[in-house]
């Protein structure tokens, strides 16, 4: 008897909104936090707890909620690859029905979450709605679907900045477009561990689109973060703390491609990389974080 078939459907249930990975949910939590940090510093005041609260619960649900989305579109295209053939849906080990149950509560709670924001960060909400709901489709006929991907994760900047400030400035931006280019960089890098498969079965991604040079347009992505964050740290006069932390998170990416250039590369690889850059957005965080302290003189 596999692990499969000896699990509860609650568990089967955390699986599908991939609960049981934390990388995942931390990866799309940290630019809210970026957001909300920046935006105290805007107006030199402290981040409202509530708001970190809708923030970081926020994130749990909406992400559930895009991931039940995600395998109801592929779940036969999962069954096909290696890396996502045991999730729930594609394994049959979870009902459809079920799998709509779970997406409605997620998605219910991400609405109740939205309410509590002003009228601004709502609507960013529900705008950020048809775009996480296309991105599976995407792949199917969209070259890049990475970058629908990066356009829903900036919503990740632009709802807590909106929510905490009512309005959205040039830094808001400048953070939004630092936030898409780094989510085009570890995504195509995660898609990399899925292109022979993408490749057999016909499915797009950026890590097929740009062929032999996606070792070099990872690399660039990762270039333009870098820009986009000492611009907002130029902008905002962030600090020694904060291009400190944008050093070390530009080293770390330099190392990376280092590694994606090697002549032979395991899978896993893929995956270590993607988790390092959750890393590397605590890391910026911490630069953030320098800076706030430091701006309100807490220090």
């Amino acid at each position: 008897m596999t692990v499969i078939e000896t699990e509860s459907n609650f568990e089967k249930i955390i699986r599908l909104l991939r609960w049981n990975k934390p990388a995942g949910r931390l990866i799309l939590m940290v630019p809210g936090l970026w957001a909300l940090v920046l935006a105290a510093i805007a107006q030199e005041q402290f981040p409202p707890l509530d708001l970190l609260l809708v923030v970081v619960t926020g994130t749990l649900a909406t992400s559930g909620a895009g991931c039940v989305i995600n395998d109801l579109w592929d779940r036969d295209l999962d069954s096909q690859v290696e890396r996502t053939l045991t999730r729930p849906l594609a394994a049959q080990s979870l009902s459809i029905t079920v799998a709509v149950v779970v997406l409605v509560i997620a998605a219910l709670c991400g609405l109740f979450l939205a309410t509590y924001l002003n009228w601004l960060g709502f609507w960013l909400c529900v705008a950020a709605v048809p775009v996480i709901a296309i991105y599976p489709a995407c792949k199917r006929f969209f070259p890049v679907p990475q970058l629908v991907l990066s356009i829903a994760w900036g919503f990740a900047v632009l709802i807590p900045w909106a929510a905490s400030t009512g309005t959205i400035s040039t830094n808001t931006w400048l953070l939004w477009g630092a936030t898409l280019s780094w989510t085009m960089g570890f995504d195509t890098v995660y898609a990399l561990s899925d292109r022979p498969d993408d490749l057999r079965i016909g499915v797009k991604s950026s890590a097929i689109f740009f062929g032999d040079y996606v070792q070099l347009a990872i690399a660039t992505f990762f270039a333009i973060t870098a820009i986009l964050l000492i611009a907002v740290g130029w902008q905002m006069h962030l600090g020694v703390g904060f291009y400190v932390a944008c050093a070390i998170a530009t080293a770390v990416w330099g190392w990376q491609y280092a590694k994606l250039t090697e002549p032979e590369i395991h899978s896993r690889t893929y995956q270590q990389i993607f988790g390092q850059n959750v890393w590397i957005g605590f890391i910026l965080l911490a630069g953030m974080l320098s800076a706030y302290l430091l701006n309100l003189r807490i220090w």
